[in-house]
């Protein structure tokens, strides 16, 4: 575990968040806030398509926070960031804080993995790991805080890389 966390540009992020405030700003990185009216639209959008899409309108409604930082190497400085470990950085965080990778990871041909944090079936937070599409070297990073069921998790991450795609333009 601890070489995991030693991953990574300088000082290696202990925390989710601190993974934020060390990268937020620099050069190929984009942070973002979820809010829950974004959410909702595109939930709703999503949900009328499908039957029994109570998981994942009930998912959203449970949302407490979101946050999204991803990463396009813009720069040849950028890019020998992403080989330091970024993501291997992201990954020793969550198991240091003992997110469990939730089986059946890659909902829907995604390619993104996702760790829960909570007790039995009651989520308190979930976290992703993926790319944006069609960009070498790129790295998202998706935090959510709030109140969830296995199943509502399963059902938002169905969509994560369609909203990730949505809202890093």
């Amino acid at each position: 575990m601890v070489g995991c966390r030693a991953a990574g540009p300088g000082t290696p992020a202990r925390t989710v968040a601190s993974f934020f405030n060390k990268y937020e700003g620099r050069p190929g990185f984009k942070t973002m806030d979820w809010s829950a009216d974004l959410l909702e639209r595109l939930a709703l959008v999503k949900a009328a398509k499908l039957l029994g899409g109570s998981d994942l309108t009930d998912g959203i409604t449970g949302i407490r926070s979101a946050k999204v930082i991803s990463f396009a190497p813009t720069t040849g400085s950028a890019r020998d960031l992403a080989e330091q470990g970024l993501r291997q950085e992201a990954s020793g965080i969550l198991v240091g804080e003992k997110y469990t990778p939730l089986s059946g990871a890659g909902f829907g041909g995604s390619d993104y993995s996702v760790s829960t944090r909570g007790s039995g079936d009651k989520v308190s937070e979930f976290a992703a790991l993926g790319t944006l599409p069609d960009v070498a070297d790129s790295f998202v990073l998706v935090s959510v805080q709030g109140n969830f069921t296995s199943a509502q998790v399963a059902a938002l991450s169905k969509y994560l890389p369609q909203l990730v795609q949505a809202t890093s333009k």
